[in-house]
C-alpha cells in the first residue's frame, strides 16, 4: 500500500527511538516523586520572588502559591519550590490524565513534530478528522443526532459558538434560560449566562437571561414543579422570544449538584413545546459521569440539540443537529487548537472509551465510591466540621465548617500547604470541591489525600 512522506516520517525507527529515550527518561526521574514532600529551604528565596514577579506582571496574586517544574507523577506533581503535592483539582478539571502520563506525552510528541505548531480552520491535517470523528461516533451511539463537530480552543468558546448557532436557528428570538448560580465562562457574552453579579461588573449588557432553579434531591416533585412554573412564567411573559435553554446537568462550580432524568424531562418538554433549542454544557462533566457524556448518563441522548465539550477533552468542540447547522459566515476562528493538543485528546477520548473508565463498573464509579466511602466516615466522625459527600463520579464535594466561605477558603489554603490541592464552589453553602485525575489516580491516592483532609480539620480546630 502507498504511503505518503508524512506516514514514513511519523514511523521512522528513529523517532520511535527517540520516543523510547525519552520515556526512559521520564520513568527514571519520576521515581524520585513517589508522595508528598515539603518545599526546601533553599529554594524558598528564588521560589517566592517567582512568585511575586508572576503576580506583578499578571496583574494579580495567584490563588495557590503553585508554580510547577514541568514534571509529575500521576496525581502527584512537583512544584518550583522542591514541593511534592496531590493535584485532586486538576486546573479545575483539565489535567484528567494527571502529570506527566506516558501515553499522554507519547501523543503529545507526535503532535510536537508535526509541521505546524497550530492547526486552524483553513488548514487542519488529518489528526483532526480522526478526533472529530471519534467524539461524533461516542456522542450519537445511543441515538443522539449531535454528529457535527466544531473544534475550538476554550469551553467559552465552545459555549459562544452554541449560543450563536442556537440565535440563528432561532432567530428574531434573543433570550436564554439557564439555571441559577450557572457558570457558563467569562467572555463578553458567557459573563451574562454565569449567574454571578461579579463578574460582569462594569460590562455591556450581551444577552438576556431567565434564571431557572435548580434540582433539589430533597424535593424531588417540588422543585420539578417549581422550575417547570418558573419557565411557564417567563414564556407568557416573554412569548416566542426564548431561543434556548443552556443545561449544565451537574452544577460544577456551584459545588457539585447533581440533576435528575425527570427534572430534566420535564423542562425539555417545556422547551419543545415552544421552539427552544436544548443546549447541553458538559464542558466540566464530559468525561466524568459512567458515560462518556453526562446527558447519556442522564438518558436524555434524543433531546440534545447542541452540546459543548471542553476541560478534559484538550480540544474543545461544539456539536450540533444538523438542523442547527450554522450558515456560511457564522463560524470561523484562527486556531482550533495544537498539534500536540489535538494528538493528545484523541489519545485520552480513546482511552476513556475502551480503557475501562466507563459503565457502572468501570474505574470512574469505584474511584468515586472509594472516596465517597472516606467523606462519609470523616462527615460521620467530624459532624460539626462536616457534610455531604456530594457530587457524581469524578467531581467529589464537601461541606467544612457549615458553608462558611471564609472558613472554606481557609481549609483549602491549609489543605494545599498540607500537601492536597482542592477548590472552593458554590456560595451559601460554599463547598470545598475535586476533581479527580481519573486517569492517574488509584484508591491508594485516595486515602493518602483524605488523611491530609482529617489533618487538615484537626489543625483548623
Amino acid at each position: 500500500m502507498a504511503k505518503t512522506v508524512g506516514e514514513g516520517f511519523f514511523a521512522d525507527p528513529r523517532i520511535k527511538e527517540a520516543k523510547k529515550l525519552i520515556q526512559d527518561a521520564l520513568k527514571e526521574h519520576q521515581k524520585q516523586i513517589t508522595g508528598v514532600k515539603p518545599g526546601n529551604p533553599e529554594l524558598k528565596e528564588s521560589y517566592d520572588a517567582l512568585l511575586k514577579n508572576m503576580g506583578e506582571y499578571r496583574g494579580g496574586a495567584l490563588f495557590y502559591n503553585y508554580l510547577g517544574t514541568g514534571i509529575g507523577n500521576g496525581p502527584l506533581v512537583e512544584l518550583a519550590d522542591g514541593s511534592v503535592k496531590y493535584d485532586f483539582i486538576t486546573g479545575i478539571g483539565v489535567h484528567y490524565m494527571g502529570h506527566s502520563h506516558p501515553g499522554v506525552i507519547d501523543a503529545q510528541i507526535t503532535g510536537a513534530i508535526s509541521n505546524t505548531v497550530m492547526n486552524g480552520h483553513l488548514q487542519q491535517n488529518v489528526d483532526s478528522a480522526k478526533l472529530i470523528e471519534l467524539i461524533s461516533k461516542q456522542a450519537c451511539k445511543n441515538g443522539a443526532e449531535v454528529k457535527n463537530v466544531f473544534l475550538t480552543t476554550s469551553g467559552a468558546m465552545a459555549n459562544e459558538n452554541a449560543f450563536k448557532m442556537i440565535f440563528q436557528k432561532r432567530y428574531p428570538a434573543a433570550r436564554f434560560f439557564s439555571f441559577e448560580k450557572c457558570f457558563s465562562g467569562r467572555t463578553l457574552g458567557m459573563a451574562w449566562v454565569t449567574d454571578k453579579a461579579a463578574y460582569r461588573q462594569g460590562l455591556p449588557k450581551t444577552i438576556d437571561v431567565d434564571y431557572i432553579p435548580f434540582y433539589c434531591a430533597g424535593d424531588h416533585q417540588g422543585s420539578i414543579d417549581l422550575a417547570v412554573k418558573a419557565m411557564k412564567k417567563a414564556i407568557t411573559r416573554f412569548p416566542g422570544q426564548h431561543a434556548g435553554f443552556c443545561m449544565e446537568l451537574i452544577q460544577g462550580e456551584n459545588g457539585s449538584w447533581v440533576g435528575h432524568t425527570e427534572y430534566f424531562e420535564a423542562l425539555i418538554k417545556v422547551c419543545q413545546e415552544n421552539n427552544v433549542s436544548v443546549f447541553i454544557d458538559e464542558v466540566q462533566t464530559f468525561g466524568r459521569t459512567d458515560e462518556l457524556f453526562s446527558f447519556q448518563h442522564f438518558k436524555l441522548d434524543k433531546y440534545a440539540d447542541v452540546v459543548a465539550i471542553g476541560k478534559n477533552s484538550q480540544v474543545c468542540a461544539t456539536l450540533f443537529k444538523d438542523d442547527h447547522k450554522p450558515k456560511p459566515g457564522l463560524m470561523s476562528q484562527t486556531f482550533t487548537g495544537a498539534s500536540s493538543q489535538i494528538s493528545a485528546s484523541y489519545y485520552i477520548i480513546n482511552e476513556i472509551v475502551n480503557g475501562g473508565y466507563l459503565g457502572k463498573n468501570g474505574k470512574i464509579e469505584k474511584l468515586h465510591a472509594h472516596f465517597k466511602g472516606h467523606l462519609e466516615k470523616l462527615a460521620a466522625k467530624y459532624p460539626d466540621k462536616v457534610s455531604g459527600p456530594f457530587g457524581i463520579g469524578a467531581m467529589v464535594a464537601m461541606t467544612v465548617f457549615g458553608g462558611d466561605e471564609a472558613k472554606s477558603k481557609a481549609f483549602t489554603m491549609k489543605l494545599f500547604e498540607n500537601g492536597a490541592l482542592s477548590f472552593m464552589a458554590g456560595t451559601t453553602p460554599t463547598r470545598v470541591r475535586f476533581l479527580m485525575p481519573i486517569m492517574a489516580v488509584e484508591n491508594k491516592h485516595i486515602d493518602d489525600v483524605c488523611a491530609l483532609i482529617e489533618k487538615t480539620l484537626n489543625e483548623m480546630a
